[in-house]
This record gives structure tokens, C-alpha cells and sequence, in this order.
């Protein structure tokens, strides 16, 4: 079920001012908001169980989803070395300033935005947490060697049947008992809670559709988001219908064929890095690609993969840039 949104305390607009901002300097000195009985704690991921027996204090990031969640609340200083892209554009300046005292291990990723490290580069940094897998460092590889790890939950075999904003706060509150800070965790849901309820339309008329695609740069496979990923709550949201809402799976190949005869009037397209004309030429170079509503009204919108996917308060940076761009979806 999902929760109501709730009213958002004058204090709390003190705590989380936006998605990614830090939390204040006496907030992560105090060290949490709680006593030191919290643990041990245990929360679960993609179907284990994971045990904390303190505070990690040597947290490697393997991928960037992470990064809003751990600055709102204040333990980007727990990160002790990153991997992976992390673009600008996500993050205010003291996000980005944290971010930029962290080490990083290695940037290399496959076309579609993988990582590529080795284990030993990770293992060698001597973590208590990893954030994020990846296909040659699974959880069971991490266990071996004790080393706990914690992924989002989309991002998980399973992934999620019902994808909506209930899964950034769920996971905010994850966050929170694994670091020991349930009252900023709270602060930052709250904030979260009353901006989603400022952004989301209430218009019942006539919408346009829009598709959410992951175009393979150079040529390649093209990927569209269905009902089981973030991408559908994000179009409801901001007014427009999704062109593959009847496709009951995250992300799936599309062809272009399909894509014609889906014919949607907004194309959101993601990428990882990189040069964002290079992502509309993927997709207006593809045969018959001229005859899509999005493409001959010129309704392309480039957006860096974390603003839809995976839940994350990024997506609520997402759906903002969405509603600026096209305005009221009707």
C-alpha cells in the first residue's frame, strides 16, 4: 500500500533542503540521532539477510545510486573510496565537493554503463560495506570474505512488482538503520514526501504518451522501461501516460518497428555519460524513426540515468526536469 504523503514540519525544511544536499555539520558530528544500542541491525536485501554489528566506517561505492541517500544523511564521510561515474550534474555543490575527496578506484565502464573492476581492487580497499553489485562482485563473492553488501532494491534479481516514491523513502529508512541516523532518515522523507506532492499533477484530461528508452550509442540494441521500473511512476506523475505501460517487466529490447507503432509523443531517452546529442542521434537515425510524433515534433529529452532509474531521490530531480521541459503533459 502506498503511504500518504504527509505535511512537512517548518523544522524539517531546515534538515532536507533538497534530494542530494548534505545534512547539516552537527548532524554528522553528533554521530546519529540515536543511542548505541541500535546495533546489531539487520535489514534485508534482494532476498538476504544483512548484519551490521556497528556503523560501517569503510564504505565503497560501486555505483552512484547510493550518493543522494548517504549525503542526506550526513555519512558521504563513511566513503572511503568510489567507482564508476558519478556526473556533475547530480549534486549540489557540497555533495560534489564530498564526492571529490573520495578516491576513486576506477571510471571504466562496457557500453551499457557496467562497471568493470576487479575484485581484488575492491577486496584490497578493506570495506565493512559495499554499495552496489556488480556482474564479477556478487554478494556471494563478498561474503566469502566477509564484507557485507547492500544493493538498491530495483537493482536486485527480483527487482520491484509495484516501482513507485514508497521505495525512496523504504530505502531511506534502510539507510538510516544501517548508519545509525533514523531522525534524519525521518527528516529527509518528510522533505521528500511534500516535494513529490508539488510535483505530481492532478490533471484528468487528455495525456500524452511518452516512452522511457535507453538508446545504444554508435548503434545497438535500444531499451525501453516498463511497468516494473521508476519510469512509470515518474510519466504518471508528470502527467503523461506510458507508451509501454501494458509491458509488465523493468527494461526489455524494443525495435524500431514497435516503437513506430507505439508512435509516443515524448521520448525520454537515458544515458550514463557522455555526450547527450550523441543519445537523440541514437534514436533519430534508427530506420523510420521520422514518422514518431517524438522525434518529427522534435520531443526529445536526454536525462541522465540516475534522474529515473533506480528509485533514489534523484527521481524527484527526474520528474522535475521532466515537467520543466514539456510543461502540462495534456
Amino acid at each position: 500500500m502506498r503511504r500518504p504523503l504527509i505535511a512537512l514540519a517548518a523544522t524539517t525544511s531546515l534538515l532536507a533542503v533538497s534530494a542530494c544536499g548534505l545534512a547539516t555539520e552537527s548532524q554528522s558530528a553528533e554521530g546519529g540521532s540515536s543511542d548505541s544500542d541500535a546495533y546489531p541491525v539487520t535489514v534485508e536485501n534482494c532476498g538476504a539477510e544483512v548484519t551490521f554489528d556497528a556503523e560501517p566506517e569503510r564504505v565503497v561505492l560501486l555505483k552512484s545510486a547510493a550518493v543522494p541517500y548517504l549525503s542526506a544523511l550526513g555519512v558521504l564521510d563513511r566513503v572511503t573510496a568510489r567507482a564508476g561515474e558519478y556526473p556533475r550534474d547530480y549534486y549540489d555543490d557540497a555533495t560534489w565537493s564530498a564526492l571529490e575527496d573520495i578516491p576513486a578506484l576506477t571510471g571504466k565502464t562496457d557500453t551499457s554503463g557496467h562497471l568493470l573492476i576487479s575484485k581484488e581492487v575492491v577486496i584490497d580497499q578493506e570495506p565493512d560495506l559495499v554499495l552496489g553489485e556488480v556482474d564479477n562482485l556478487s554478494r556471494a563473492t563478498l561474503d566469502g570474505v566477509g564484507i557485507p553488501l547492500v544493493e538498491e532494491p530495483a537493482m536486485c534479481a527480483e527487482g520491484l512488482d509495484d516501482p513507485g516514491f514508497d521505495d525512496v523513502y523504504d530505502q531511506m529508512e534502510t539507510y538510516g538503520k544501517v548508519f545509525d541516523r533514523p531522525d534524519e532518515a525521518a527528516a529527509a522523507n518528510a522533505a521528500l514526501e511534500q516535494r513529490v506532492a508539488e510535483l505530481s499533477t492532478d490533471d484528468a484530461g487528455r495525456r500524452r504518451t511518452a516512452a522511457v528508452l535507453y538508446p545504444t550509442v554508435g548503434g545497438g540494441v535500444t531499451y525501453a522501461y516498463g511497468t516494473r521500473s521508476m519510469a512509470a511512476p515518474i510519466l504518471e506523475a508528470a502527467g503523461f501516460d506510458n507508451a509501454f505501460g501494458d509491458t509488465d517487466e523493468r527494461v526489455f529490447e524494443v525495435t524500431p518497428e514497435e516503437l513506430i507503432g507505439r508512435d509516443p509523443d515524448v521520448l525520454i531517452l537515458l544515458y550514463s555519460a557522455g555526450d547527450p546529442a550523441k543519445v537523440a542521434d541514437a534514436v533519430t537515425t534508427l530506420p523510420g524513426a521520422q514518422s514518431i510524433s517524438a522525434v518529427r515534433d522534435d520531443n526529445l529529452m536526454p536525462l541522465l540515468f540516475n534522474y529515473v532509474e533506480p528509485p533514489t531521490p534523484l527521481a524527484l530531480d527526474g520528474l522535475e526536469q521532466i515537467r520543466e521541459r514539456f510543461g502540462d503533459a495534456s
